[in-house]
């Protein structure tokens, strides 16, 4: 038999200064009233636990709240944003975007680098010192946390970063230099799972604990979440869709290229291809900013006699292929649409590809489109260095 163990006084006070760390971060300044109204907890335990805070330099007195009784009025306590920054940093083949953040996650500056080619000698410790430069403009001295969204497989053992394809040399001689940061920690996530994160947490699948996102963009992924927990899987392949056989494509892939699988299907180049086929306006450059473009004026074409609705649907059909395949074995209830072409379709893409689902798989699932926006990558990065912040000061386990 098991018996269940008391907590102990300071382990308590843990579990009560988290809980009212947390609200004050969800719901803004609060006074001790309303503190102990959504906490439950007794006058003398908010009092003890606000002097405690305020000693730590996590909470501070911000203001004061007139109530409709006699006396002073009320003190108003927040929590201290700039007790911790923190950094996310998007890496993408042609560049990186990064934003410095305070430890609600507001975003205090931001920039953007772009790398020609495949880079040289000097451009990880370019972007490092962009980095330090962002910093320092939103006068933040010293970063706790760093997370870094990148392509790619990010090893679940070891926190190394392996290619799936052929990725530049800078990006494995960027996290190496961030991890020399002194007094800075360095969380490396896969992009795509960051933007699962980000639509989990403030996007499309929010009320979900169980749903799929498929990036749609220059290459094709995914993010799973299940039971509220992100799966990485053994080598952190999970979600690695873009080689999925499907057919419609005139081969199969292989362990070194995507070509031929799910990628070739829908991937930003087939996009433009297809565009074009339907004699839709689509940029020869076929990466994901044409991609979105061509899908965008589709949209916006709707209803005008133009060819975009047909277009749409064969889009959708592409898709629901690739989609009923995850849905088969995983059985989320929700597919949430994402990355440039994702979003470009919105909600009409989302509800052709929905339909076209039904008819491929017996299986319920709802398709939605993505509405964490283009920096999601970014705002999931900023969630989970937030996330590792607390943990460190809030005592979180």
């Amino acid at each position: 038999m098991t018996t269940a163990r008391t907590a102990t006084p300071s382990t308590a006070r843990a579990i009560n200064d988290r809980l009212a760390l947390n609200l004050l971060l969800e719901q803004g300044p609060l006074t001790a009233t309303e503190l102990r109204d959504l906490t439950g907890l007794s006058r003398p335990t908010v009092a003890d636990l606000l002097e405690r805070l305020q000693r730590t330099g996590l909470v501070a007195v911000v203001g004061e709240r007139g109530e409709q009784r006699r006396g002073p009025n009320a003190r108003l306590y927040a929590l201290v944003a700039s007790r911790a920054h923190l950094a996310a940093v998007d890496v993408r083949s042609g560049g990186v975007s990064l934003v410095v953040a305070d430890l609600a996650g507001q975003a205090l500056a931001t920039a953007e680098l772009a790398v020609e080619g495949d880079g040289d000698d000097g451009t990880a410790e370019r972007i490092v010192r962009t980095l330090h430069d962002t910093a320092r403009r939103a006068g933040v001295e010293r970063l706790h946390t760093v997370a870094v969204g990148a392509p790619g497989l990010v090893d679940p053992a070891t926190g190394r970063l392996h290619s799936t394809g052929a990725l530049p040399g800078w990006h494995t001689e960027l996290l190496a230099a961030l991890r020399e940061l002194p007094g800075t920690d360095v969380i490396l996530e896969n992009e795509v799972n960051l933007a699962g994160r980000a639509e989990y947490r403030i996007g499309a699948a929010q009320g979900r604990d169980t749903f799929v996102l498929i990036w749609l963009g220059h290459s094709v992924g995914a993010a799973v979440v299940l039971d509220g927990r992100l799966r990485r899987g053994a080598s952190g392949g999970t979600g690695e869709i873009c080689f999925l056989p499907v057919p419609g494509t005139s081969g199969l892939p292989s362990a070194v290229g995507c070509e031929e699988g799910f990628h070739g299907l829908v991937g930003s180049a087939a996009v433009c291809a297809l565009a074009r086929a339907h004699g839709l306006p689509a940029d020869a450059a076929d990466d994901a900013a044409a991609a979105e473009a061509a899908v965008r004026g589709a949209v916006d074409a709707l209803g005008g006699g133009e060819p975009g609705g047909a277009f749409l649907d064969e889009l959708a059909a592409r898709i629901a292929v690739g989609a009923a395949a995850v849905c088969v074995v995983l059985d989320p209830g929700c597919v949430v649409l994402g990355g440039e072409i994702g979003r470009a379709g919105g909600a009409e893409l989302a509800g052709r590809v929905e339909r076209r689902l039904a008819g491929l798989s017996p299986l319920r699932t709802e398709v939605r489109a993505g509405t964490a926006g283009g920096g999601a990558v970014l705002a999931g990065a900023v969630l989970t260095a937030g996330d590792a912040v607390r943990r460190d000061l809030f005592g979180e386990p």
